[in-house]
């Protein structure tokens, strides 16, 4: 039963966890089981070993006819609360959009979701390293090539940043084909003594104060799937056409870096980088290999809007399980992770790897509950928790979450989400303080550190443009700046140069943990080896 792993809390959460438990499989829940392993296979170039997660052994969340399914379906959810979801005037007009949508193929693949899982689950480990960057919240007007290259490209060099400096490999997601929606503290916005509804991003109603705009519009919801659609294509061209290829790597940088201190520090790496790559191809590892010309890419966005993600969940013949076929990693939010609400009761039935965010709120014993939800088998690489705190409360709450999971046992990959815990009002703008943004980051690293766990990865609101929404860093934003380049539609995101200055520290962080368990390891061999020799 799972209150025995947790330990005793309040009658409340005891009733809604018991009853999350008989509602999700109809009968109390068991001991979690251990973590399963997932297979590696080995390839050799010259004298180096090339890891990989072996394609023809997939690990699946959980199996077609898995107990906590009995009673799932990828509708169940309507009989929920659900939080967050607009009120369409014109619900004729509702159906035929989502009718369309139904029609329209798959977003994403469920193996490539299942690939996506198998690199978590070395996140979770250490031996990879989680990258998750892109818009706060997309938008149609400001959808471009350009766009989506610049922040693919600023992407790209902060992977080679954190693996070359990091020593791991560095996984890629991008918030975005999907990224559209986004919840609201307050249904209503008031501007001179005038109140509207909410703008909830793009795919929902426009973001101008007008009231024809703040009505949702079915339609939306098709062009967000176009658009995403449009986006795939695009970066999967990147990903597998010889753009992202190392060879290019000092191809990388964005024009308006060439003079920046950031964008000559990563012009150093990649020329080490690409002394590097010589000197593999001389030991035997061929120029044309896919290491060589291609990367993983993939694109998640938080699951919120309902209709929307049901719309494009399919069922995978290969498995049998239901995938949201709109993104490969979703996540469930702050304001939407009840665990008797409809988006907890979606999220547990679909395969697809998935995040929860969590803040100071959350309650370790209800994290349990709530991972266990999410993850009743315990497989690496299925969930990942998100924390966003702010550095202080993260330094005093954090600790406490970690230590529970680790006595329940459970397997999830630890993200670092520095920037919604550190939103603040300047003038008619909302900012973000460089400074505030990494001291969580370090905040994060170092409980990691002081508890002996993983810190699995990074989930950042950036672009590659060249904007002035965040104060400070080495781009030397202040205030009197914002003015300039403020282009968000929601909240403040790094820029390029400020996004590639967190990767130099992130990459130093991730190399100090490196070289520390390195020590341990030699240390553990030691008195392994001094054991033998006294027999």
């Amino acid at each position: 039963m799972i209150l025995s792993h947790i330990g005793t809390a309040g009658s409340s959460r005891l009733a809604l966890r018991e009853q999350f438990c008989s509602t999700a499989s109809g009968n109390a829940c068991k001991p979690r089981p251990a973590a399963r392993r997932v297979t590696v296979a080995s390839q050799r170039y010259g004298d180096y070993h090339v890891n990989a997660v072996a394609a023809e052994a997939p690990v699946l969340p959980f199996t077609k006819d898995a107990e906590h399914l009995e009673q799932w379906s990828k509708s169940s959810w309507r009989k929920r609360k659900a939080h967050q979801q607009p009120e369409y005037p014109e619900q004729e007009q509702l159906a035929g959009a989502l009718a369309e949508i139904n029609r329209m193929p798959p977003l994403v693949f469920a193996g490539e979701c299942r690939t996506l899982q198998a690199r978590l689950a070395k996140c979770a480990t250490g031996e990879s390293f989680m990258l998750t960057g892109g818009d706060c919240a997309e938008s149609f007007s400001q959808f471009s090539a350009d766009r989506i290259r610049d922040a693919f490209r600023v992407m790209l060099q902060m992977s080679v940043v954190m693996m070359f400096g990091g020593g791991v490999p560095v996984v890629k997601v991008g918030r975005m084909a999907g990224q559209f929606a986004k919840p609201r503290s307050s249904g209503m916005e008031t501007i001179d003594g005038v109140s509207l509804p909410s703008y909830r991003g793009d795919i929902i109603n426009g973001p101008e104060f007008t009231e024809q705009a703040r009505i949702p519009d079915p339609s939306r919801l098709v062009k967000a799937y176009n658009q995403s659609a449009a986006t795939l294509n695009l970066l999967r061209g990147f990903s597998t056409g010889g753009y992202a290829g190392l060879g290019r790597v000092t191809q990388w940088n964005l024009d308006f870096m060439d003079n920046s201190d950031e964008g000559k520090a990563y012009l150093d790496v990649a020329q080490r980088v690409k002394e590097a790559i010589q000197f593999m191809t001389a030991s035997g590892l061929a120029a044309n290999h896919p290491i060589m010309t291609e990367t993983e890419f993939f694109v998640s966005h938080e699951c919120l809007l309902m209709d929307y993600e049901e719309a494009l969940t399919r069922q995978d013949s290969t498995t049998g399980l239901w995938y949201d076929c709109s993104g490969h990693f979703l996540w469930c939010g702050e304001r939407t992770r009840q665990l008797d609400a409809a988006h907890v009761e979606f999220m547990r039935g679909i395969g697809n790897p998935i995040g929860v965010k969590v803040s100071d709120k959350m309650d370790p014993n209800d994290l349990v509950s709530m991972i266990h939800a999410f993850n009743p088998e315990n497989t690496p690489g299925r969930l990942a928790v998100i924390v966003r705190m702010g550095q202080e409360k993260l330094r005093a709450k954090l600790p406490a979450l970690v230590s529970a999971v680790e006595r329940a046992g459970q397997t999830v990959t630890w993200i670092c989400d520095p920037m919604h815990g550190n939103t603040e009002s300047c003038g008619t703008y909302k900012t973000r303080r460089y400074e505030n943004i990494r001291a969580e980051v370090e905040a994060f690293f170092d409980v990691h550190e002081e508890l002996g766990t993983v810190p699995g990865g990074i989930h950042l609101e950036m672009t590659g443009d060249n904007v002035t929404e965040c104060i400070g860093g080495g781009a030397s934003i202040d205030e009197t700046d914002l003015s300039s380049r403020y282009h968000t539609h929601c909240d403040p995101r790094l820029n390029a140069e400020q996004a590639l200055e967190m990767s130099f520290y992130v990459a130093s962080r991730l190399r100090k943990r490196k070289d520390r368990m390195a020590a341990i390891a030699m240390q553990e061999g030691h008195l392994i080896a001094g054991d033998s020799n006294m027999l």
